[in-house]
């Protein structure tokens, strides 16, 4: 009897997917590992089966003696069904089938008391290894089969935004922006986001699901051969009261069972479908590394990001959010600007050009317009409210302002509450700061850094140099906010 060697083995080297690179949507099939998995188990099921059925017809040849040992060759006279999964190399599982035609041949007789013990002995030991080959594929394809499912499932969400982003992105350019908040680019790329990181999970699972499986079947299938050759075992000392010439026949047919190392199947199975198995030394999947179409589009940059407060309607206090002007000249509220925890769904949607814009007092401004995060139905329905924000520092609130005022429909310069208002006579005497303007009754501010910043507003606004403000049709405009947190534009 040959010493059973080590279950390990040499792992496949193919990687989950087929490019060098983290693709959003990989194009392989998430079920095929599975099926190669579920018909290799189809496989080891038959050939068991063939074993049942040469000790089932053994036992009934020994009742009729050696006129019946032609069915017990019939048994075995079909090639192994998934062939193909076997080495048929001399010392496999094909050799050791092939070895039993051949001692079957000779045998010629058979008693009664040696069939009562094949019946009663032998048998159930490979019905109860054919059972366990059964239950391993169903727990495959409750297992594994349901996570392909599910990534199947993720894939088809996470396409149909990156669909959705790209429809509007090129309705952006065609319409000049005029987009409404659910469609705008920004909000439609964070959705992509947040469906690719449950994409992205759901098939990191699935495929640490496949790696188990994978891990796995090397012991499984030793398992396997260690029963058959303790069957095998078990059924020469039962023919071994038999003829000398019985006695060496059964003892050829074991013997080619028990030289088969345990590894010997499973080697040559990896080697055969590396191309398909899974390597568990592939890094996994991550978000950062993933690309999807239109993912940096001017469209989807914010012009100026970052926390606000807030004064609410009731409480009357004020609350943290995190704020955005986008290039489709919505101011959008979000609880937060993490794209993972949940859906990104904008709080509250402003359209800029639609809304009056106040005067800034210190680190407050007002915005007064209609909420229209609802849709066109509860846009119409919405009433306006004047809401007041506070920036974390004067500076901030005028970036603020500058970039609101770009895109706002009307700007009125009045000034938030808390402020004292004073007579334009008072004040020149007493403080000899500038008036109001009588016209736009907008409060002038110290003019900002506007060199070399470029025009991200779209409104034909021009740069200057220090010092200068930048001007168009309608008055004095300052450039594209300046950045409020070290190495992130336009974000505080």
């Amino acid at each position: 009897m040959a010493t059973p060697t080590s279950a390990t083995s040499s792992q496949p080297t193919r990687t989950f997917t087929n490019s060098t690179g983290d693709e959003t949507l990989p194009d392989e099939d998430t079920s095929e590992v599975t099926r190669l998995f579920h018909e290799r188990l189809q496989a080891w099921k038959h050939a068991v089966g063939y074993l049942e059925e040469y000790v089932t017809a053994t036992e009934k040849v020994h009742h009729a003696h050696g006129k019946e040992y032609d069915k017990v060759l019939k048994t075995v006279s079909h090639p192994l069904k998934e062939g193909h999964h076997f080495d048929q190399a001399v010392g496999g599982i094909a050799g050791m089938f092939e070895a039993i035609r051949s001692n079957t041949q000779g045998l010629s007789d058979s008693h009664t008391t040696t069939a009562k013990q094949l019946k009663s002995t032998i048998l159930p030991i490979f019905e109860r290894l054919h059972t366990e080959i059964k239950n391993k594929s169903k727990e495959l394809l409750k297992g594994a089969g349901k996570g392909s499912k599910a990534v199947d499932k993720a894939r088809h969400s996470t396409q149909k935004h990156v669909e959705m982003l790209g429809q509007y992105t090129a309705s952006f350019d065609s319409t000049g922006g005029r987009l409404t908040a659910a469609e705008d680019p920004y909000v439609l790329q964070r959705g992509v986001m947040h469906r690719l990181h449950k994409q992205i999970i759901e098939e990191n699972n699935n495929r640490q699901d496949l790696i188990s499986v994978q891990n796995s079947f090397a012991q499984f299938e030793a398992h396997i051969i260690q029963t058959i050759q303790h069957g095998m075992g078990q059924f020469m000392q039962v023919v071994n009261t038999q003829a000398e010439q019985s006695k060496q026949m059964y003892g050829d047919m074991v013997g080619k069972a028990q030289q088969v190392p345990l590894d010997f199947e499973w080697n040559g199975f990896v080697q055969r479908n590396n191309n398909v198995l899974i390597d568990p030394s592939a890094p996994a999947r991550s978000v950062e590394n993933a690309t999807f179409p239109n993912q940096n589009h001017r469209a989807t940059q914010p012009l100026i990001a970052g926390s606000l407060e807030r004064k609410g309607k009731i409480m009357r206090s004020y609350d943290t959010n995190y704020y955005v002007v986008t290039p489709a000249k919505f101011l959008h509220e979000f609880k937060t600007d993490d794209d993972f925890a949940k859906d990104p769904t904008p709080e509250l949607s402003l359209y800029l050009p639609d809304c009056v814009v106040g005067g800034v007092n210190g680190p407050k401004f007002n915005v007064k317009g209609k909420d229209v995060s609802k849709g066109k139905v509860g846009n119409t329905f919405s009433m306006s409210h004047e809401l007041q924000f506070k920036a974390h520092t004067p500076q901030a609130a005028q970036q603020w302002w500058e970039v609101i005022r770009q895109a706002a429909g009307q700007v009125t310069g009045e000034l938030p509450e808390g402020s004292t208002p004073t007579s334009p006579t008072e004040s020149n005497t007493t403080s000899g700061t500038t008036p109001l303007s009588p016209v736009s009754n907008e409060k002038h501010v110290a003019p900002i850094q506007t060199q070399g910043l470029p025009d991200r507003t779209g409104t034909g606004m021009t740069t200057g140099t220090t010092g200068s403000t930048a001007t168009s049709a309608g008055g004095p405009l300052s450039a594209a906010p300046a950045s409020g947190v070290e190495g992130k534009t336009g974000e505080y």
